[in-house]
Parts: C-alpha cells; sequence; structure tokens
C-alpha cells in the first residue's frame, strides 16, 4: 500500500514539474480510415507531453456519423473530441453545439491551414473544427495496365475515356476489374460519390425553388452511365463497396482503376501494403465537357462538443493532432508519403513532401474543387458531394439506399430514381422549404 501511494506521489510531481496540474482521460470518436488509425499508435507522444491519455471509440463511417450525430443533438456527453466533417462544422457551429476553435496557441498557426479547409470548417468566420487531413477526390490508376491495353490517361481524362478504358483493362480470368466506385449506401459513402459524378453530368439535387430534380434526364444519364460501367467493368458487389472495401482490392492488384478520396494515394502506393504500389499514376477526377469535374471537398477534422469537461485538455489533443509538429512526427516514423495530406499550406511548400508523387495532383484536386459553384445550372446549396442543409444527411441516407438496390439489381434505375424523387420532395415539403 505504501508503495503504492509512493507511485501515485512521484507521478502527480511528474506532471505538475511538465506544467500539467492533472491528467484527463479524452474520449475520442473517430472513423476507421488508416490515417486515424495511424494516429492511435501515435498517442503516447501526446501523453508524455501533456499527461492527458485517450480513449478511442473507433467505428466504421456511416456508424461513425450516426453515433456522434445522435450523441451531439441529444447533449449525450459520450465524447470529449468528435471527427466530423466539412457537413457537419457550420451547421453544428451555427447551432452552438461546438466549442469554437477561436483561441488556439500562436505556435500552431491557423492561419498556415488551407484556405479551402478553414473555409469549409467555419461558420460566420470562426473555426469550430480543425482538420486531420484534407482531400479532394481523383482517379488511381494501373500503369502498367493501361498500357497493356494500348491507352495513355490524360491529366484531366473524360467520363467516356474512362468507361472506355475500364472496359478494355477489365480481364476477368485474372481477377483484374476495370474499375472500382463506391456503392454503398450511405450519404457520405456512395452517397458522396454519385452526387459528385453526377455534377459533371450537368445534374443537381435541388433547382433554386428546392424541388428534387431526380426526375431529369441529367440524373437519369449519372446513373445509367455508372451502372452500365460498373457491371461491365466493376467488381462483384460493388454495390455494397465503400472506401475501405475498394482500397483493398485495389491493394491487391484487383483494379485498373479507383477514382476516390485524395489521401488513399498514400496507402496504394505505400509497398508495406500495397501489392501495385510501384504501378500507380494520377490523374484530376473526370468531367463532361461541361465545365464542371466530379471531384469533391472534404476534410476529416476535429471538433470538441459544448458541454464537456475537459475542453482545455481536448483542445491541447486537437493542437497535437493536427499541427506541422504531428506531420513531423509521422514523417520521422513512417516517411514524407505517410503524412496527413491536404490541410496545411506549408506542407505543400515543404521540400521533402514536394517529392511524394501524388503530392501536386492532391493539390491540384482540392484547388479545383468549388463548393459555392458545384453545378452546371444554379443551386440553392453550397456543397459539391452535399447540400449543407441539415436535413440532407437524413435525406440523402434514403436516397443511396435507393441507388444501392439499384446497382444491386434489386430494382431499376427508373424505379430507383421515382422514389427519390418522391422522398425527397416530401421530406423538403416537410421541413418547410417547398
Amino acid at each position: 500500500m505504501r508503495l503504492k501511494q509512493l507511485l501515485c506521489t512521484a507521478a502527480a510531481a511528474s506532471l505538475m514539474a511538465s506544467g500539467v496540474a492533472y491528467a484527463d482521460t479524452l474520449t475520442i470518436a473517430t472513423v476507421n480510415n488508416g490515417d486515424m488509425i495511424r494516429m492511435q499508435g501515435l498517442t503516447d507522444d501526446f501523453t508524455a507531453k501533456t499527461g492527458h491519455s485517450v480513449e478511442w471509440v473507433t467505428l466504421e463511417e456511416n456508424v461513425l456519423r450516426q453515433r456522434v450525430t445522435t450523441d451531439i443533438t441529444t447533449k449525450g456527453g459520450a465524447f470529449d473530441i468528435m471527427t466530423i466533417g466539412m457537413y457537419e462544422t457550420p451547421i453544428w457551429g451555427k447551432n452552438g453545439w461546438l466549442v469554437p476553435l477561436d483561441d488556439l496557441s500562436a505556435e500552431y498557426n491557423a492561419g498556415d491551414i488551407l484556405p479551402a479547409m478553414a473555409g469549409g470548417l467555419s461558420y460566420d468566420g470562426t473555426l469550430y473544427a480543425a482538420p486531420f487531413y484534407g482531400e479532394s477526390s481523383m482517379i488511381m490508376y494501373r500503369t502498367d495496365l493501361i498500357k497493356k491495353a494500348g491507352l495513355s490517361m490524360p491529366s484531366a481524362p473524360s467520363w467516356s475515356f474512362i468507361a472506355k478504358a475500364a472496359r478494355e483493362m477489365t480481364d476477368r480470368a485474372n481477377g483484374i476489374n476495370g474499375i472500382c466506385l463506391r456503392g454503398k449506401a450511405g450519404w457520405g459513402e456512395g452517397g458522396a460519390f454519385i452526387t459528385a459524378m453526377s455534377n459533371s453530368f450537368g445534374a443537381r439535387w435541388f433547382d433554386e425553388n428546392w424541388d428534387a430534380q431526380f426526375d431529369t434526364r441529367e440524373w437519369s444519364d449519372t446513373l445509367n452511365f455508372y451502372v452500365n460501367m460498373m457491371n461491365d467493368a466493376g467488381p462483384a458487389g460493388f454495390a455494397t463497396n465503400g472506401f475501405n472495401e475498394n482500397l483493398s482490392l485495389f491493394q491487391q492488384g484487383k483494379c485498373g482503376m479507383w477514382i476516390d478520396a485524395t489521401v488513399a494515394a498514400s496507402f496504394v502506393t505505400n509497398p508495406k501494403d500495397s501489392t501495385v504500389a510501384d504501378k500507380v499514376g494520377f490523374a484530376l477526377a473526370p468531367d463532361n465537357g461541361m465545365g464542371v469535374r466530379s471531384n469533391w471537398l472534404w476534410a476529416w477534422a476535429l471538433a470538441i462538443p459544448a458541454g464537456t469537461q475537459k475542453e482545455d485538455a481536448a483542445k491541447q489533443f486537437i493542437e497535437w493532432a493536427t499541427s506541422n509538429g504531428y506531420i513531423e512526427l509521422v514523417a520521422a516514423k513512417e516517411g514524407w508519403a505517410n503524412v496527413p495530406p491536404g490541410a496545411r499550406t506549408s506542407l505543400y511548400e515543404n521540400a521533402n513532401y514536394m517529392n511524394v508523387p501524388f503530392a501536386k495532383m492532391t493539390l491540384d484536386s482540392i484547388l479545383s474543387a468549388d463548393p459555392n459553384n458545384s453545378t452546371v445550372d444554379p443551386s440553392p446549396y453550397v456543397g459539391i458531394q452535399f447540400a449543407a442543409i441539415p436535413e440532407f444527411a437524413g435525406i440523402a441516407t434514403e436516397v443511396s439506399q435507393e441507388f444501392s438496390a439499384a446497382y444491386a439489381g434489386k430494382q431499376s434505375v427508373a424505379d430507383a430514381l421515382a422514389k427519390a424523387q418522391a422522398l425527397t420532395n416530401d421530406a423538403m415539403e416537410a421541413a418547410g422549404y417547398r
């Protein structure tokens, strides 16, 4: 008993010596993506510097969104830090559900955050979440397979070229699918992909009177093009594949092309995990010659729910995890190709990072994404792969379920679009938009 008391006294003295009066245990909800898994493995560095410890709740993307939304809206208090994105942050900040991050330290240098990321994570000029990493979307492709098909990937290809290349690269006998794309239900999974894709086909969720637009030729063209291409050149079961499933397929050499988050570039080129690491090229997301590309804009960011009793410790964690110091920590342990991308301007001015093969394409994709002008025809909403209104998540989850059912052959594209049109208009009328 005496020994235990001595150890506790020594631990307390150590914390005081390091400038920490007491130690908190932070509960953090996050998504099960590779960069977040890596962060969990490095949190001993945070604990050593601050004395605070961390308990992780790591969830699949759709489940994470449900859990944190329920917790924040009911004031459940289950989490001290939440991993959220550009959709939730301005809405929750406006509602007073998040702690403003307007008093971060000078050393942290919030002004270094890329303007595209800071803008999307702010409300009324105040930052409410700090980007752990930022992303757009782009094409990742097998350089050996496209050469074998007798084709050359343009730096800014069209959808017609992608469909042709996908079919040419497909080799069912050897388990190679020409293209892997998200089809999984969920507004931020398959819903995000098809919405970004639809923009380049001239589609939009709503017209300027908030009337749903799923009964238009543009949406029909988008879904039919997607379904036909995936049936011809995609993997079996693509209707249930999301980011992680397609990442695994690409790393195993089973995809000729994959159009998805730019953050995936470090995983598909990492020889520790990817069997095709030395055979990957990059290009901008496709377009249809209508002036809009199909790339999105997103950040997985860390935010503090209002009401937490551990606000100071939570801010210390956010400063640690989204700082230049953390980037340098990852670079020292894993190499510059594996640092969190897309969040800080200085990263793209760093000579060490300039040599990373996908760095420029990632930045070009981020800078070309314009959430204020995301559709060919005018729309009343801000957002590329989402409409930044509170009702969108619920509506888009249902729409994505109808789309996934069509991908799986359980209903026709026409039926899926008719159901999407009806449920969207009903929800918008109930919410007072129409």
